[in-house]
């Protein structure tokens, strides 16, 4: 008996976009599956379909060979059907165990209400036993390998240990089928593997599991079979064993994909960046950068390699102006810009394409044409009028369009919100956006995360493009290949501190992991 069947599921979205175009799909009991396409190829719409989050225009669901409407995550919850989503649905000044059990609290005389009109029932709270939860949450970690403490407050815990309260609420539930939505897309390399452990623990109990990503290792590692979409309509289901990563990303694509980036040698020339002694403190007052020295030259890559926490988004927002220097200098082209503010470093020809898009990078109501226009909305030729007070509409929705033919970005109007748009076209935005005035130093954090394969192939060879130019890049990315394929140089940081400057062709990842891990020191005048 198949534990999900799905058929012929068509959704379309206000303003006509076809997120789901008649999907069947059929998932095995006690099967891990991976569902895998490109950001905007309707994975997350399709289980979240599933879940209850959102009606289907039409087709069928049945669970477990029973036809079901879910007219919310209550229905789906019930039959024992949990989901983690990508961005947690976590409240963070409270606990664990509070986060697990919301929702569940029981009530007394439950009555009818204006609520009840919405669908829901009014009624009396009742006493909740912490401590009793507590002890559940406890066995059912233990269970499944996991270690956490349930009176720990959620702002205090790792990414990776917020993720395991969000699979512990779907288990507190009884949930037997768990949908995962780009589990790995937020966790740094160890935390990776650490939910690969648990989701093995999860298969042998028999759980099935659908694994939503846009990436190639996981489902290669962990699936039985993999489904790819590609637009919102099924491409086809492969079993693992037949298939190759190169296989599965010309399916997500359409074509072939070159995962190794092909690139002419760099000649770097005079030094663009030099950071001296730099000392910064994080939002909590503790030393995050501890006297970092290093430079870059224009047309040359540096990648900062490290576990993230380390230092990496207190030194690139320092850099860019919008973090304070407590000591040390900053300079670029020669000149100091140390505690610049953000719009005069800007104005000295740096760019920042910063590691988390949703809140550094854009604003999501405003339309494609205004996000672009950020930053630069206040010089000509795009500000005009007395005092340049007005903005010049012609002139941005000109270079906007420019934009959005040259990037590729797929959108239907470039008024359209940004946030109807897919992740990759999001960051094609900013990249766009930041690129545009041909900076002297790009400040590249993380520009590629949570990116599908043609879009991360897009946004790498866009800096590989920028570095022939001329451009200084500074990149900070938790992906070793990334690092590795796209810099001259590697800086490692572990704990705010550079413990090693090698090449590429001089080490190894083993190394690297190692050095990140602080295991060792190696500094090389490199």
């Amino acid at each position: 008996m198949y534990a999900i069947e799905l058929e012929n599921i068509s959704k379309t979205f206000p303003g006509g976009v076809e997120a789901n175009k008649d999907i069947t799909l059929r998932i095995e009991e006690g099967e891990v599956h991976g569902l895998l396409g490109e950001n905007g190829a309707g994975k997350t719409t399709l289980m979240n379909i599933l879940y209850g989050l959102l009606s289907k225009d039409s087709g069928t669901i049945k669970i477990r060979g029973e036809e079901v409407d879910l007219e919310s995550p209550n229905g789906a919850i019930a039959r024992g059907v949990g989901m983690v989503h990508q961005h947690f649905k976590l409240i963070p000044p409270l606990t664990v165990v509070e986060n697990v059990i919301l929702g569940l609290e029981p009530t007394i005389a439950k009555f009818k209400s204006f609520e009840s009109r919405l669908g829901q029932d009014a009624g009396l709270l009742m006493p909740t036993d912490i401590d009793k939860a507590a002890e559940r949450i406890k066995e059912i970690a233990l269970e499944n390998g996991m270690k956490i403490d349930p009176f720990a407050k959620i702002q205090d815990l790792s990414v990776g240990l917020r993720q395991r309260v969000e699979i512990l609420k779907t288990l507190y539930r009884n949930a037997e089928i768990l949908i995962l939505d780009e589990p790995t897309s937020v966790l740094t390399p160890q935390e990776v593997d650490d939910l690969f452990v648990t989701l093995d623990k999860f298969k042998e109990q028999g759980r099935t599991i659908i694994l939503i990503t846009h990436k190639l290792r996981e489902p290669m590692v962990l699936c039985d079979r993999i489904t790819v979409l590609r637009e919102g309509k099924l491409v086809g289901t492969v079993d693992k064993d037949d298939t190759s990563p190169k296989e599965l990303a010309k399916m997500m694509v359409g074509r072939p994909v070159v995962f190794r980036i092909e690139k002419e040698e760099a000649h770097p020339g005079k030094e663009i960046l030099r950071v001296e002694n730099l000392r910064v403190t994080d939002t909590r007052g503790l030393v995050a950068v501890d006297g970092v020295n290093l430079s870059v030259r224009e047309g040359e890559i540096l990648g900062i390699a490290g576990v993230e926490g380390n230092g990496q988004t207190e030194l690139v927002e320092a850099i860019a102006g919008i973090r304070k220097v407590d000591d040390g200098r900053v300079f670029v082209d020669g000149n100091e810009i140390t505690n610049f503010d953000a719009r005069k470093v800007r104005e000295t020809g740096v760019c920042h394409i910063p590691e988390d898009r949703h809140r550094k990078g854009l604003v999501l109501d405003f339309t494609v044409r205004d996000n672009i226009a950020l930053g630069r909305h206040y010089y000509a030729p795009f500000a005009t009028g007395p005092n340049d007070s007005l903005l010049n509409m012609q002139q941005l929705s000109s270079l906007s369009s420019d934009l959005v033919d040259e990037y590729s970005i797929m959108v239907s109007s470039i008024n359209a919100p940004t946030r109807t748009l897919s992740g990759g076209n999001q960051q094609k935005v900013i990249v766009a956006r930041e690129l545009a005035y041909k900076p002297k130093l790009v400040l590249a954090a993380q520009p590629t995360r949570g990116l599908d394969v043609g879009a991360t192939e897009f946004i790498r060879n866009t800096l590989i493009d920028m570095r022939d130019k001329g451009a200084a890049i500074l990149l900070i990315s938790a992906e070793l290949d990334e690092i590795t394929n796209l810099a001259g140089r590697i800086a490692v940081i572990h704990e705010g501190k550079i413990v090693a400057k090698v090449r590429p062709e001089e080490t190894t990842y083993e190394e690297l992991g190692l050095l990140m891990a602080g295991h060792e020191e190696r500094v090389k005048g490199v």
